[in-house]
């Protein structure tokens, strides 16, 4: 079994509901098994400025699937979702995001581990320390002491997922 983090964002709709209902869906997937769910957090948007605020999360899997297909079964459950990508940054319905895949760096199409600026974003740096603060982000360091660094990010606690 591999261990996965995965990235969890809302927007639009009810989004503390839907990443309740996403971390559902996690856990049914194949070969998978949901080891720890972070508290939901609400943040500013990041890039497009203009839209509501964001509800995120982390998940930790214990997965006997593969990165790419992880990363297609995480896309899978963001249709169900009705997850739209009509612009970078644009609000979503879901956004799963694969964050780590153990301690592989992986660079190929589509899929990039670990995932690109997590190591800068209070939104994933927060609920990750929560649930594994000692978490080692390939070539950046500890999520825990990574967040010190974001710490002029507005990022506000909510309910326990």
């Amino acid at each position: 079994m591999h261990t996965a983090f995965i990235g969890l964002g809302s927007n639009l709709g009810e989004p503390e509901a839907k990443l309740r209902l996403a971390f559902a869906a996690l856990a049914d997937l194949p070969q998978t098994r949901l080891v720890a769910a972070s508290s939901l957090y609400r943040s500013a948007p990041v890039g497009f400025a203009d839209q509501p605020e964001f509800v995120n999360a982390v998940a930790q899997l214990a997965t006997g699937l593969g990165p790419q297909a992880l990363l297609a079964a995480l896309l899978g459950i963001e249709q169900r979702f009705g997850r739209e990508r009509s612009f970078r940054n644009a609000p979503r319905t879901l956004d799963l995001d694969l964050l780590l895949y153990d301690a592989q760096r992986i660079a190929e199409p589509g899929l990039s581990v670990p995932h690109p600026r997590m190591h800068e974003r209070a939104f994933v740096l927060a609920p990750l320390a929560e649930i594994a603060p000692d978490c080692e982000i390939p070539g950046k360091g500890r999520a825990a002491a990574l967040l010190a660094a974001c710490a002029d990010q507005s990022i506000e606690r909510l309910a326990a997922a």
